[in-house]
């Protein structure tokens, strides 16, 4: 069976030959590289939702190069304090799965046996994301329609992606773990410096949330180097500043053949409480 449900009628999924089918003969075509599309024609916003071609090719390029392996160690060893030792774990916004296979390869490692999925509203993210882990099941879906069951997950892991409480409640198991991870107040601010005349740091706060308990906030913060031309440019792209930065500041970008940045995250670590909706 699979972690999926007919985004339809809401029956489970198994998965038979090429595609995932469920009791009422609602049938999804899994694509080569091994994702499903999950996204009903009505709850698209658009012919190709979420991250473009060119955005999925930066973070690919930019994140293989193991600049954000703090905060994927980070990540690893919170979900590795789950005492499950078969967690089921949902990655929702899960982008191109870079963040998704390493906490299941480290689980694995620790002698653990996860039930993974990600989930995310570009198919080109997807792409990569399925090609990059087999193990893991991925599914074109929006995080405000998830396609899993009420309780099914341990563990909601959410980088830098929308937040969707009340889908997130309703997946997780009472007393699951939510991860919700966005930038640190100091996060790119080198890179910030040269793209804008007068940069601001991004707020930090602490916002509860009904139907969750605050465990902790866990700071990540280093310094990284970007040796090239091309890792630079990859990190621009990657992020919402290549759409809204002045020409002015792209231009003094390219430019730049070597950039020392800081990288700050916060990790945001909830348990999911006992009896909510």
């Amino acid at each position: 069976m699979s972690l999926f449900c007919c985004p339809l009628c809401g029956a489970a999924l198994s998965r038979n030959g090429g595609a995932y089918v469920c009791p009422g003969r609602h049938s999804f075509d899994i694509a080569k590289e091994g994702y499903v599309h999950l996204l009903p024609p009505n709850q698209k916003h658009s012919a190709l939702p979420g991250d473009d071609r060119e955005m999925v090719a930066a973070r690919r390029g930019f994140l293989s190069k193991g600049y954000y392996r703090p905060l994927l160690n980070t990540l690893c060893c919170q979900i590795l304090s789950c005492p499950v030792k078969s967690p089921v774990i949902l990655d929702a916004g899960c982008g191109e799965g870079w963040y998704t296979a390493g906490v299941y390869q480290a689980l694995r490692e620790a002698g653990r046996a996860p039930l993974m999925a990600g989930t995310d509203i570009s198919k080109f993210a997807l792409r990569t994301a399925a090609k990059r882990a087999k193990e893991i099941e991925f599914a074109v879906a929006s995080s405000f329609r998830l396609p899993l069951p009420g309780a099914a997950a341990d563990v909601l892991l959410n980088c830098f992606s929308p937040l969707a409480l009340e889908e997130f409640r309703r997946v997780l198991k009472p007393g699951g773990w939510f991860l919700y991870v966005v930038p640190g107040p100091g996060h790119l601010w080198e890179l910030k410096e040269i793209l804008y005349d007068q940069p601001y740091p991004n707020e930090e706060k602490e916002t509860p949330y009904e139907g969750f308990a605050y465990q902790e906030i866990v700071p990540v913060d280093d310094m990284i180097t970007l040796e090239s031309r091309e890792d630079i440019q990859n990190l621009f792209h990657m992020t919402p500043y290549a759409w809204k930065t002045p020409k002015s500041g792209a231009e003094r970008l390219a430019e730049l053949e070597r950039l020392t940045v800081r990288i700050s995250f916060r990790v945001h670590v909830f348990r999911r409480t006992e009896g909510t909706q």
